[in-house]
């Protein structure tokens, strides 16, 4: 995990400069790495807000953070279940964990929807 520690301020620091970036989940230390969403202590999360998808996309794919996304199966093992889900909220909106937990159980039992979706059968913002 050193290498996913010594990255994560730097990554954090990119995606807050990116263009399309809102917010992000944060303890006081700055990252997410203590907020604790699961029954499972080493799991952790992830939750941003960004303008849409193709932004979002960009960041995930087309910066640096990329270098270190092909490098997490280093850090991390595969749990069997979604990592991901998508979807729109309404502007000045913050996600919950809970929330995103329930996104991410919706993906898993109904497939993408509007409701919740990945990268690869994103849908369009509703309210666009």
């Amino acid at each position: 995990m050193r290498g996913f520690v010594d990255l994560l301020e730097a990554v954090n620091a990119l995606a807050d400069a990116t263009p399309g970036f809102i917010w992000r989940l944060q303890s006081e230390t700055g990252d997410a790495t203590s907020i604790q969403a699961f029954d499972d202590p080493l799991v952790i999360v992830n939750l941003s807000v960004w303008s849409g998808v193709e932004t979002l996309r960009e960041y995930v794919y087309r910066t640096a953070h990329a270098d270190t996304f092909r490098k997490r199966k280093e850090w991390f093992e595969d749990f069997g279940g979604l990592s991901l889900a998508l979807w729109w909220i309404p502007a000045g909106t913050i996600p919950t964990v809970e929330g995103a937990k329930m996104r991410l159980g919706m993906l898993a039992e109904s497939g993408p929807t509007v409701d919740a979706f990945g990268f690869r059968d994103s849908f369009p913002n509703p309210a666009a």
